[in-house]
């Protein structure tokens, strides 16, 4: 399936990209973001991405626009490290699609996808610990772990159960293999998502440290734009969408209660970002039926205010095993 942006539009009114402003696509993928930005004359953008595969579009990027663009490979959660590597002093606008791309999950042998047969990998960076040695490595309390609070998979203990059952006998290797497992341990009913949807998820988001990433970018922004300066994040998934929420309601001072009778007092630092909406933007009716892949996704917004960035947050997320657990299991 060819590259479609999802919330192209509604992301290029929040970043409102100019001529002299400089840009961060931390999620360069198929370059959708990237295009509309440098499509502005003048307009200067630098894209980030952990997969490799993102180098082929990057260097379409940079002979169209060779004065105006620049790539790194590698995490969004370094852009601060990236942009002072340009010399910039701060940027304009900060944006990020966070998840799998559409070409990630389209080539079988990335092993993201639960319906087409591949080996059992999900990495986005096709370096480090792989999903196959998640499930063939960890025990069973922390597969349970991953899979109830990253997937929120119901059945998620019983699928830790059968999987260490099931690998005393024979090591998971490929995606169907996992997935048909838990198709015969969860089941399921027609027309309801394939059983093993929410367990792959939860093996994505924990192979590729993508929360504790998520998190980290979220800092790293906060630090790198200017005042005025825009943080556009579109998520997928509620675990996504709870943190970036989370996050920039907490910076726009927007965490206490309050009431008519008790006001809300602030009491930590000053407002870093204030919302461009109150609430998640979501795709339209025309994008769904264009893209149904844009169903789940949400796009949070936020301005950059003159006062200093917050202290950083702590990444780790309480109930699941560390990522440097895994990078232990497999030394």
């Amino acid at each position: 399936m060819a590259h479609i942006p999802v919330l192209l539009d509604e992301v290029m009114t929040a970043i409102r990209p100019r001529a002299g402003g400089l840009y961060v696509d931390g999620t360069l993928g198929g370059g959708g973001y990237a295009r509309a930005v440098l499509a502005v004359e003048g307009a200067r953008l630098v894209g980030i991405d952990r997969d490799p595969a993102a180098a082929d579009v990057a260097a379409q990027l940079r002979r169209l626009y060779p004065d105006t663009f620049a790539f790194q490979q590698g995490a969004f959660s370094l852009m601060e490290q990236i942009v002072e590597l340009s010399g910039s002093d701060g940027v304009d606008g900060v944006m990020l699609d966070l998840g799998v791309s559409s070409m990630q999950i389209d080539e079988a042998d990335r092993g993201f996808s639960f319906q087409k047969d591949g080996p059992l990998d999900m990495r986005m960076a096709r370096s480090g610990p792989s999903a196959a040695d998640a499930v063939n490595h960890l025990d069973g309390d922390e597969l349970a772990a991953i899979f109830k609070v990253y997937g929120e998979e119901r059945h998620a203990r019983r699928a830790a159960r059968a999987i260490v059952e099931d690998r005393a006998e024979t090591p998971f290797e490929s995606t169907l293999q996992l997935a048909g497992m838990l198709a015969r341990v969860i089941g399921g009913k027609p027309g309801r998502i394939h059983p093993a949807t929410r367990v792959f998820q939860a093996l994505r988001i924990y192979v590729n440290d993508e929360l504790g990433e998520l998190v980290r970018a979220l800092d790293a922004a906060e630090r790198i734009l200017k005042p005025a300066g825009v943080l556009a994040v579109v998520t997928f998934h509620s675990l996504e969408d709870r943190i970036v929420k989370t996050f920039l309601r907490s910076r726009a001072g927007l965490t206490g209660q309050g009431s008519r009778h008790a006001p809300e007092v602030h009491t930590g630092p000053a407002p870093s970002f204030s919302l461009l909406t109150r609430k998640a933007i979501e795709p339209s009716e025309a994008e769904i039926a264009a893209n149904p892949r844009a169903r789940s996704s949400r796009l949070r917004a936020a301005v950059r205010s003159t006062h200093p960035a917050w202290p950083a947050d702590d990444d780790g997320l309480p109930g699941v095993p560390p990522y440097s657990r895994l990078l232990e299991c497999v030394r």
